[in-house]
């Protein structure tokens, strides 16, 4: 497992292992899911809603391009450290579900059951898409899946 020196060696490892976050011993990407709260709440604040989204899309390409870095220098398609994947599309969820604590605790638990469970279509991407968009394309199912499930009261109209 890679130490605090080497995340903080270079951007790549830097953003992969989510600032730090994925160093965590147990659990590295229920930290980084939780690093993303912030991160988001930095976001929103700075930035209005639509440039909040731009900054979320330009974190994932950012995300392909470290995660496939430092999978590289570490020798791993998915080293378990990387999380920028789970920061990402945490905050695509927080960005779109309503800003209040119950929703955030349903959302997080919702997006950590889909990111480790890996339902299918998830399932079948994270074994079969490689490299930097592969890491982070499953998480990104991942949030989907999750804002589907908020969305079903208001297609089902209650």
């Amino acid at each position: 497992m890679p130490d605090a020196r080497w995340v903080f060696s270079s951007p790549a490892a830097f953003i992969a292992f989510g600032a730090g976050s994925g160093l965590a011993q147990r659990g590295p990407g229920t930290a980084g899911t939780l690093a993303a709260v912030p991160l988001h709440l930095l976001l929103a604040w700075a930035l209005p809603s639509i440039a909040h989204l731009g900054a979320i899309m330009l974190l994932f390409v950012l995300g392909v391009w470290a995660c496939a870095a430092a999978a590289r220098d570490l020798g791993s398609d998915d080293p378990g450290g990387i999380v920028i994947d789970e920061v990402v599309a945490f905050l695509l969820v927080l960005w779109w579900v309503p800003a209040t604590v119950p929703a955030w605790i349903a959302a997080f638990a919702l997006f950590r059951l889909f990111d480790i469970w890996k339902p299918q279509p998830i399932r079948w991407f994270d074994r079969n898409l490689k490299g930097g968009f592969g890491v982070m394309f499953d998480d990104l199912l991942a949030a989907v899946a999750t804002l589907i499930v908020f969305a079903i009261p208001a297609i089902v109209g209650t």
